[in-house]
């Protein structure tokens, strides 16, 4: 898939209240970005860092531009908007990129199932020899030393998603944790137990109840650390559950 073009660069003043960031573009002007990321943003949000925005000319939308890309460190850029990557994640396993999910024509988004009441990112239904697949779908942009983390912060929601994953292994359904790397940084991924250790401890548990984990990175930036405008899964990523 492709960001909305062109992206326009700039650079961060702050973000806050979540979901407002001041950004400055190259002739000085200071606007308002809509920041679609509900996490702590951790490692993602350094002082001055260049930042790339999508436009919008929708005359409804309160605000014009989303923040879509930061600069981490020099050449290494993360994608922060969390609407990305289900489509991503979609993407690329209707492309049959994802090995491990292939063989199934059909997909849908956002079916409501487990006793905790909530979504599915992904349901994956008509393969000939294999039963349906329910895959959550997560943004991994935490890294540190070639590493990855999930999460950048305590998720109460992400603790039940994992329950509900190994709810449907128990009723004779495939579930995957699909981790969408979305960093370019990083070359391994591992549950952040020094953030969010149930999370980690109910991932392993997940994992040995038959819960599949996978991640694949997307290829964000070309020469010079400047986006491509692709965000585009293309490899796996090893995912380290030893602690």
């Amino acid at each position: 898939m492709k960001f909305p073009e062109p992206l326009v660069e700039g650079r961060l003043i702050r973000r806050y209240k979540r979901f407002l960031a001041d950004v400055r573009l190259p002739d000085g002007t200071e606007v308002i970005a809509h920041c679609p990321n509900t996490g702590s943003m951790l490692g993602c949000q350094p002082d001055n860092a260049r930042v790339w925005l999508s436009r919008s000319d929708n005359p409804k939308r309160k605000l014009q531009y989303t923040w879509e890309l930061v600069e981490t460190s020099p050449g290494q850029l993360a994608c922060v908007n969390t609407a990305r990557p289900n489509s991503q994640a979609r993407e690329a396993i209707q492309d049959g990129v994802v090995v491990e999910l292939a063989g199934y024509p059909d997909c849908r988004a956002e079916v409501k199932y487990g006793a905790e009441k909530s979504r599915i990112d992904l349901l994956l239904s008509g393969h000939e020899s294999a039963a349906d697949a329910w895959v959550e779908v997560k943004n991994v942009t935490l890294a540190k030393n070639g590493q990855g983390f999930f999460p950048d912060a305590v998720t109460e929601r992400g603790q039940k998603h994992l329950r509900e994953l190994m709810a449907q292994v128990q009723q004779g359904h495939r579930a995957a944790l699909f981790f969408v790397v979305n960093h370019t940084g990083i070359e391994t991924v591992r549950p952040a137990d020094h953030i969010d250790r149930k999370y980690g401890e109910l991932l392993r548990e997940a994992c040995d109840a038959g819960v599949e984990v996978i991640a694949y990175r997307a290829s964000l930036s070309g020469s010079e650390g400047v986006p491509t405008g692709m965000l585009t899964l293309t490899d796996p990523v090893p995912v380290i559950l030893e602690v």
